[in-house]
């Protein structure tokens, strides 16, 4: 019986020893600039893909964050290895989603992970996206009215 045991807890041990796990990185910790005002709220969207990347309720997180001095944080805890895109939106009157203009123009200012330029439309997953491991992520945007 005792053999047993032994045969139960080495196998127990190799089991969790060659497992896959998945990975968890420390936060990605946001921090937005250059905000017109204090009015209002910045929202932040974490995704995970181009599939859907910058459409309202397609993404991975949203943090909400308050506004101070024309600065803003937003941090993400626990999000798996992977790569990932950040958009904001400075909701001065706290819309939910970012309200647009003719042509598409937004309204309110916006940021992207990156700071890609918008000149000619908004920018893509890739030109956004960075990756995300066993290290902490700080990202510096700045918003672009």
């Amino acid at each position: 019986m005792r053999a047993h045991s032994c045969l139960v807890q080495v196998f127990g041990t190799l089991l969790a020893l060659t497992a896959p796990a998945c990975a968890y990185a420390g936060p990605i910790n946001v921090n937005i600039n250059g905000l017109r005002n204090d009015v209002g709220v910045i929202r932040c969207g974490l995704f995970a893909s181009a599939d859907g990347f910058r459409v309202p309720g397609r993404e991975l997180r949203e943090v909400v964050s308050n506004i101070n001095a024309g600065k803003a944080h937003c941090a993400f805890n626990s999000v798996p290895d992977g790569s990932y895109a950040i958009a904001v939106f400075h909701a001065q009157n706290n819309e939910k989603t970012l309200e647009t203009g003719l042509f598409g123009q937004p309204k309110q200012g916006v940021g992207f992970s990156r700071n890609p330029s918008i000149t000619f439309g908004p920018p893509s997953f890739s030109s956004a996206s960075f990756p995300v491991n066993a290290k902490p992520v700080n990202i510096q945007i700045e918003m672009k009215y």
